[in-house]
């Protein structure tokens, strides 16, 4: 089964983000593996917003360990409160961060990430992963990103 994500023309962040909840919600709707999912999502918010590199991070042995994503290669293992990704497990708060290089212990997988925004992904009251979103633009991240991919994440 062939799927396609149809996006507004001309249309601002949220106007997106409002277009791809509907179509995101019914590409995951009835799949139950998680991989299968995140992979899927990695790849629609890829292509609707052009970010550098979006992927997933999943728990593992006490650690984040790289799962499904788009976008160069990336750092294999993260441990719990080392660098953005660390810090959102470690906090289970979504990490929004406008200039990576004055985030206080970054792990830089790519020297052309400015910004990131990383949120935890939960089962239950147990966190399973991490959504992970660069971009190479300072500032890129904001309030409607974090309020749509905190409900993207949510539908794990």
């Amino acid at each position: 089964m062939t799927e396609e994500i149809n996006l507004p023309k001309n249309a601002n962040k949220e106007e997106i983000y409002k277009a791809l909840l509907p179509q995101v919600k019914a590409l995951l709707s009835g799949e139950e593996d998680l991989v299968a999912n995140m992979a899927n999502m990695s790849a629609v918010l890829k292509e609707a917003f052009g970010f550098f590199w979006v992927g997933f991070y999943i728990i593992k042995k006490g650690e984040l360990v790289l799962g499904p994503f788009q976008g160069p290669v990336a750092c294999t293992r993260i441990q719990k409160g080392k660098g953005v990704c660390g810090k959102a497990w470690e906090t289970g708060e979504t990490q929004l961060v406008p200039d990576v290089n004055a985030f206080p212990g970054h792990i830089a997988c790519s020297a052309a990430s400015q910004s990131e925004i990383v949120v935890p992904v939960s089962k239950g009251k147990e966190i399973i992963a991490v959504l992970d979103i660069d971009s190479d633009q300072l500032n890129a991240f904001d309030a409607v990103d974090r309020k749509y991919l905190e409900e993207m994440v949510g539908w794990f």
